[in-house]
């Protein structure tokens, strides 16, 4: 496949989260920027712009300062995205929790809060990945602390209702991509090798500050991989299917679906066949982009084929 550079996007700081929206016949590109500092996580504002047809639009603010958007997608036909705020200070040595909203709009222009009375839609996570399932409006939080840590997986009965069952388990689902196979939830999200896989390594008895600096400092000094999990939803519970490509620094998926059954993943990586790096040492390195073709086989259990 041959790919051709279309534009870039140069803020002066870092920008992250590239995420392409299609809606109302219009392709969009949303990012969000941050600091001027790499050491540091700060937060600025959501971006977006459009494909005219021959090149981008330049790109418009649509967020106030502090917001980070994780996912951008439609869900029972509104046009939804998942904001958090508060994450300045997660990696600080005072962590505060943060807070998700859900944003929609009328244009892709304008976002709003889903329900401007009550704009919060979790407390303590960031990363949200949110979709229809069979029980109701399914969501994957990922939660750094520093009251909570792991990931919450919960079920709302529908967009305007207010979270209904969930359940907070100790692995931290980050980068969390949500896709249907027939009726079942799957998720690709990045896997810790330690530990079982766990965040949460279940200290106590000491300052929750400092509870979060250990935890963040154990899991940025261990080996990743970006995987590939089943999700009940009854159980409100992940179970690993297996392991993608990617390690060292990886997991950041995006899918196209080709059929029912079959999907482009496109995903990055620290070299593959290199040095199987701890987390944080794969990002002083250099990373690649991959394809990979999902198949699924319904028949046979909706086991992969890759």
């Amino acid at each position: 496949m041959a790919w051709e550079l279309t534009g870039s996007l140069a803020f002066g700081r870092d920008v992250r989260e590239p995420r392409f929206f299609e809606w109302d016949g219009a392709l969009f590109l949303f990012c969000c920027t941050l600091g001027t500092n790499w050491r540091r996580f700060e937060p600025d504002r959501v971006h977006v712009l459009s494909w005219d047809g021959t090149k981008w639009t330049d790109p418009v603010p649509v967020s106030t300062p502090g917001a980070m958007a994780w996912r951008v997608r439609v869900v029972d036909g509104v046009p939804i995205m998942s904001v958090y705020r508060g994450g300045s200070s997660i990696y600080s040595r005072a962590p505060e929790p943060t807070r998700v909203e859900l944003w929609t709009c009328d244009d892709a222009w304008s976002w709003r809060p889903l329900d401007p009375d009550h704009p919060t839609f979790h407390t303590g996570g960031t990363e949200t990945e949110i979709m229809r399932g069979l029980s109701g409006l399914v969501s994957v939080t990922r939660m750094e602390g520093p009251i909570t840590f792991g990931s919450d997986i919960s079920v709302a009965p529908d967009l305007h209702a207010p979270i209904e069952r969930h359940r907070i388990i100790p692995n931290k689902l980050d980068s969390p991509l949500m896709f249907q196979v027939g009726q079942q939830l799957y998720l690709i999200a990045r896997r810790s090798l330690e530990f079982d896989g766990r965040f949460d390594l279940g200290i106590h008895g000491i300052a929750p500050e400092v509870t979060t600096r250990i935890y963040h400092r154990t899991y940025w000094a261990t080996p990743k991989r970006t995987s590939l999990w089943k999700l009940d939803e009854d159980l409100l519970q992940v179970k690993l299917v297996e392991d993608l490509p990617g390690l060292g620094d990886t997991c950041f998926p995006a899918l196209v679906q080709e059929s029912d059954c079959t999907f482009m993943l496109y995903n990055y990586t620290s070299p593959l066949g290199g040095i199987d790096l701890p987390w944080l040492a794969g990002q002083h390195g250099p990373t690649q982009i991959y394809e990979l073709q999902l198949k699924f086989d319904i028949a046979d259990g909706d086991e992969p084929r890759s």
